[in-house]
């Protein structure tokens, strides 16, 4: 019998994993966080067009970024098996889903303006969002491959490399956006195209450095030798697993869409505060989603070990690691919801004192909701590594807009809670998930792995 993991070294191993990539995802927001900044510093109409067409570009990566998710436990698994053609196999498969999901999006974004008329957007914004994802949609491209090979990076615990790309490509971002927006250092200047030519160029970067990184530091896999050549049932295995992961993230992702427009049916206010707290509800949430994509690589290997005793020691220390992080969270949202939201706002704001009233309220809900987030996001990092994602995906739709969203409604507009019934509503449907999912890996999921004492171990 081997010896087991300690609850210390289970947490000591998902640290130094998870910070590089919680450094990553912090980085991948600041990124967004400077488009957002330097369009405005152009104009309102820019920074109006970058977010709306940022949005959607978001949106659409998410759903492709499926196949790169599913991509982490196949590899994560194989390599515990010591399989260096398995790993290799389902990375390339990998790229071919993620650039077959890029051929049939380009499509919505290059010719968008007839789905922002049929959204109710002004045609003037429209032209501009337009204009953005022309030049942005083939950004698409290289984004997924870099989700693709980061994944397959992360699951060799390779953990500092991603968050070095993140940083790298945020350089490039910042840099490419100070050209090509204020037509600096002899660059044109293209406003809102200029944003879309940095996006295009930070995104062609990071492919780049993970491309010399993988070279490099991996030989031995051989990853893009044959690369053209199809494997079939490779293919049809990455494809069940990452198709569900998509349709999990889209979900998501439009469940907190939806929330924005509820909040804007209360008003311009009220929408900004909303904003607010959820950009800082998000800057804490990537310490949860780090936890996850950890939980996913660990999970991976365990099951690819077929040690559900170490899988079950490692699910309680993320869940636990996930909770305190949520503790944390919500004593300082509690404590300092002023200075927190100034920090987004000018002193001479007009409506800043309508703003903070319901701005406080809304991070009170932000706080219970950081306990929730955590535990689904964690329980889903699981489910992913032991490669169970078509039930956890109905599980998860069912919560988010069978409960969430109806519940947000309800307790807003029906009740009259406003603001902050429209975010109580979020924290039931994410409970719902936390608890259907969880339940799903303790109560179903685990036990068909075999026995294991966890606690005795």
């Amino acid at each position: 019998m081997t010896q087991q993991m300690t609850y210390p070294g289970h947490a000591r191993a998902i640290t130094v994993m998870g910070l590089p990539l919680v450094g990553g995802h912090l980085g991948q927001i600041a990124i967004g966080v400077s488009d957002t900044v330097m369009a405005g510093w152009y104009s309102v109409e820019a920074l109006a067009a970058v977010t709306l067409a940022s949005t959607y570009f978001f949106v659409l990566l998410i759903f492709g970024s499926g196949f790169a998710w599913g991509v982490m436990p196949l590899v994560a698994a194989f390599d515990a098996e010591g399989d260096e053609v398995g790993l290799r196999r389902a990375t390339r498969m990998g790229m071919w889903l993620s650039m077959g999901f890029a051929v049939l999006a380009l499509p919505l974004m290059i010719w968008s303006r007839p789905i922002m008329a049929l959204m109710g957007q002004d045609q003037a914004l429209a032209d501009m969002v337009d204009g953005y994802l022309f030049i942005a949609a083939w950004g698409i491209f290289p984004a997924l491959m870099v989700m693709v090979l980061k994944s397959y990076l992360a699951a060799l615990e390779r953990t500092q490399v991603v968050l070095w790309i993140t940083l790298l490509a945020g350089v490039a971002n910042v840099l490419a956006n100070y050209a090509f927006i204020f037509g600096n250092w002899g660059a044109p200047e293209l406003g809102v195209r200029g944003a879309a030519i940095a996006s295009v160029t930070s995104h062609s970067v990071s492919l780049v450095a993970v491309v010399i990184y993988v070279l490099w530091k991996m030989p031995q896999h051989q990853m893009f030798v044959r690369l053209w050549r199809p494997d079939w049932e490779m293919l049809a295995r990455v494809f069940r697993l990452g198709l569900p992961i998509g349709f999990t993230g889209l979900s998501e992702v439009g469940l907190f869409a939806a929330s924005a427009v509820m909040m804007g049916w209360l008003g311009t206010v009220a929408l900004a505060a909303h904003g607010i707290a959820l950009q800082l509800a998000s800057i804490t949430f990537m310490v949860h989603l780090g936890i996850s994509n950890v939980a996913t690589i660990r999970a991976g290997n365990a099951y690819g070990r077929r040690d559900p005793a170490h899988l079950a020691r490692g699910a309680i220390t993320a869940t636990v690691m996930s909770a305190l992080v949520a503790v944390l969270t919500i004593f300082v949202f509690v404590m300092w919801p002023e200075p927190l939201i100034n920090l987004f706002m000018q002193r001479d704001e007009p409506a800043r004192d309508q703003i903070l009233v319901i701005g406080v309220g809304l991070l009170a809900m932000a706080s219970l909701f950081q306990l929730v987030d955590g535990a689904q996001a964690v329980a889903l990092g699981i489910l992913r590594g032991v490669q169970d994602t078509t039930v956890p995906m109905l599980l998860a739709g069912f919560s988010y807009w069978i409960v969430g969203m109806p519940a947000s409604y309800l307790l807003g507009f029906v009740f009259d809670l406003d603001g902050v019934g429209v975010w109580l509503g979020l924290v039931f449907g994410l409970g719902v998930a936390a608890i259907l999912l969880n339940a799903r890996f303790w109560g179903s999921v685990l036990k068909r792995l075999g026995p294991t004492d966890p606690a005795a171990a």
